[in-house]
């Protein structure tokens, strides 16, 4: 088709320019809504530009209201009067042009998810006055039909107020314009004057309210009650929900008709044949209305203000303002008010001292201003001497001491009115940022790293079975409460737990050969000392992966030992002195684990883990791990941030093997420990390089020879000193040990 079209304003004279429209409703002669090529369309996003629709040139488009924003609808593009005016900007001609505002409510400001509520603020930050028009009671002209109860169990919890009027020939249609253009302006879609009504009340006051077809209604009472298990619920979004025995409902017999502070039933919602109603007000406990719109997973505007705490007093007021507003738009009688429970009690008063709002907000307000404020919020202010004591009004649950009170006046005083002030500090410089406990827990992270362990973040706790794999039975202090799962219900007492588990998971799905660490805490009990940060790390399959110029090897609890060790130079401990002993808990495996100590000082336990603990993981094994309890480590020595300097000896060291005939109960740590002490300044490494028991060896005895290194460092080493040297290397041990060099 073509078009006439005015894109240079009513003023310019007009151009005829061709349009490609498929609209059900073009016809010749039609007034619509024309956008020019480079018009940006709102309802699509789309940039328009000239362009080629079925091999016809078109330029530009007619345009629907959903494009345009303005509504849902989209059969058709917008068909204008014939005397509408040509040229002029659409949302001019329709008076849609007001300015939108979008604001960001807290959860704790349930009075501002309405109107009446931003304006009250407004207007006690001295923008605007407020005017709040009186709510006069509607005398009724006849008894409700109708009647309401509460199930006792649910006044006591979920709802006290359950109230509500009867209004019988009414005639449903569609709201006024201005109320149609309101509740377009912020995006819903009017739909008759009945639910019209309650949309606007809910958003300008903030009061949430239903209205149910009294017609559909069999019985002559309505119940608020506990839904049954199983119980079916047509909502009005024509979706059928199961509901359970925690959830309140709004019933008509067996019948129920709404979910009580989240949404309407379908069968007894209002349409164009209703003739009486029966409009519902109530209040709920925002708790169980946020439950049951989880577990249902309903959306709502009416939950999303109950569960915020509505106004307890709206209750009173809601249903004559509705009722007022559907006898205006569809006439009608309306009944005697119905209620049942009694209006909790919501009052509070709450002192405030008057230097509190300096000490505690930052800036000076006199006392009078800041009576004034808390006046224009609605709170009823009594001045006493040097403080005052304030009521805080029905619509705000968020006030509950001195400190809220506090943060209203310098709130609509004003933030940036508060000074900003540096913090003052002790020193020139600034103190340091990281903690030595936080630069050991890097240290060991990266030395892990480096040493080809993966680091993995697990949860702080796992399933109690599991857990009880790892020291027994758990104190009841440590099992959750209220668990994210039944499978994580513990505090962990290890991380080597979920460690194995994550080990697991990764050979199931074929990556077999995996090495895992994490620094977290571990938890003996609920105090503070019962909780321990640990370096942990596993290693499941291979350390060496098959070769041609070898076999793979499996990790052993010699690797845990290496880690473990690595972990502990990292974090400042000194590991040469070190000492191993076999008291590893029962979670290794007692012939192939051990401990690190620094005399009565656990540092770390180490080895392959226990098979009955990878079985009760249902991890296929072997596995081999270690705990390094950074808790633990000697405070460390500050030797300044310089590196020492670098001696290197020019001189030959000389290597010297001994064989020592020991108990077979000895410990080889303790024998390399004493041939290293036996004169410090020479002796620069020990190391044993066999084992040997059996054969040609007395019975309970073992042999173990060791390598050491004599390092001269002012002139070669004579015959004479090196079996000094030796001398106290063989005494050292023998006395050590009680064994004997070998002949």
């Amino acid at each position: 088709c073509r078009v006439e079209a005015w894109p240079n304003g009513p003023d310019k004279p007009s151009e005829e320019v061709q349009v490609v429209c498929g609209a059900p409703n073009a016809r010749t002669g039609l007034v619509g809504v024309f956008a020019a090529p480079g018009t940006h369309v709102p309802g699509t996003g789309v940039d328009l530009k000239p362009g080629i629709i079925r091999g016809v040139e078109s330029n530009g488009m007619l345009c629907s209201e959903r494009e345009l924003m303005v509504s849902e609808d989209h059969d058709g593009i917008i068909d204008l009067p014939e005397d509408a005016p040509m040229g002029v900007r659409y949302i001019d001609y329709a008076d849609l042009n007001d300015p939108v505002i979008e604001i960001a409510i807290t959860p704790n400001r349930p009075d501002a998810l309405g109107v009446a509520g931003v304006a009250r603020d407004l207007a006690a930050r001295g923008l605007g006055k407020v005017i709040t028009k009186p709510v006069e009671e509607i005398a009724g002209t006849f008894p409700s039909p109708i009647s309401v109860t509460i199930e006792p169990d649910v006044q006591e919890k979920d709802c006290p107020v359950f109230a509500g009027r009867y209004i019988r020939g009414v005639k449903n249609g569609p709201s006024p314009a201005w109320l149609q253009q309101r509740l377009h302006a912020i995006g819903l879609r009017p739909i008759s004057a009945l639910v019209d009504v309650t949309n606007y009340v809910s958003l300008d006051l903030g009061r949430p309210l239903h209205v149910f077809d009294a017609g559909t209604l069999k019985n002559k009472t309505l119940t608020m009650r506990r839904a049954r298990d199983g119980e079916d619920f047509m909502a009005l979004v024509e979706k059928e929900y199961k509901l359970d025995s925690e959830m309140t409902v709004i019933g008509d017999g067996d019948t129920a008709e709404a979910l009580a502070g989240v949404m309407g039933g379908l069968e007894s919602s209002c349409t164009e044949e209703t003739t009486e109603v029966f409009l519902e007000v109530a209040l709920f406990d925002p708790v169980s209305v946020a439950t049951t719109g989880r577990k249902l997973q309903m959306e709502s505007d009416a939950r999303y203000r109950f569960e915020r705490g509505v106004d307890p007093e709206s209750a009173e007021w809601g249903a004559e303002v509705a009722a007022r507003l559907i006898q205006e738009f569809c006439g009608g009688d309306v009944s005697a008010p119905v209620r049942a429970g009694s209006m909790p009690v919501w009052q509070r008063d709450i002192e405030l001292r008057n230097d509190r709002v300096a000490t505690l907000g930052g800036v000076e307000v006199p006392a009078d201003r800041q009576a004034e404020i808390l006046e224009a919020l609605g709170f009823t202010v009594e001045r006493l001497n040097g403080k005052m004591s304030a009521a805080a009004p029905s619509w705000r649950p968020d006030i509950g001491g001195e400190a809220d009170l506090v943060e209203e006046i310098t709130r609509i005083h004003g933030f940036d009115r508060i000074a900003p002030v540096s913090l003052g500090r002790d020193a020139a410089l600034p103190s340091v940022a990281i903690t030595p406990e936080q630069r050991r827990a890097s240290n060991v992270r990266r030395t892990l790293a480096a040493c080809g362990l993966d680091e993995a973040v697990t949860w702080s706790f796992m399933g109690r079975a599991q857990a009880e794999l790892f020291g027994g039975e758990l104190p009841e202090t440590l099992v959750l409460a209220n668990p994210i799962s039944s499978e994580l219900d513990a505090m962990r007492p290890s991380i080597l737990g979920n460690l194995l588990l994550a080990a697991g998971r990764n050979a199931d799905r074929g990556f077999a050969d995996v090495g895992l660490f994490e620094l977290g805490p571990a938890y003996q009990d609920a105090t503070p000392d019962g909780q321990q940060l640990v370096a942990a790390g596993v290693r499941h399959g291979n350390a060496d992966n098959a070769h041609w110029s070898g076999k793979a090897r499996v990790a052993d609890a010699l690797d845990a030992k290496a880690d473990a060790l690595a972990a502990i130079e990292a974090a400042g401990a000194p590991s040469s002195n070190v000492q191993v002993s076999r008291d590893a808990p029962d979670w290794y495996h007692p012939g192939r684990s051990g401990a690190l100590r620094l005399g009565k000082n656990v540092l770390a336990y180490f080895g392959e883990i226990h098979p009955a603990v990878l079985r009760g993981l249902d991890v296929r094994g072997p596995a081999i791990g270690f705990e390094v309890f950074l808790d633990n480590m000697p405070p460390r020595k500050d030797k300044g941030s310089s590196r020492p300097a670098l001696h290197l000896a020019s001189l030959q060291p000389v290597r010297r093997d001994f064989a020592f005939l020991v108990n077979a109960d000895v410990q080889a740590g303790d024998l390399l420990r004493a041939a290293r002490g036996a004169d410090r300044d020479v002796i620069t490494d020990v190391a044993l390089f066999d084992v040997y028991e059996g054969k040609n060896m007395e019975a309970g005895k073992k042999s173990l020879a060791i390598q050491a290194t004599l390092q001269p460092t002012e002139a070669t080493f004579t015959d004479a000193e090196i079996e000094d040297i030796s001398a106290k290397i063989v005494a050292a041990v023998e006395k050590a040990t009680d064994g004997a060099l070998r002949g």
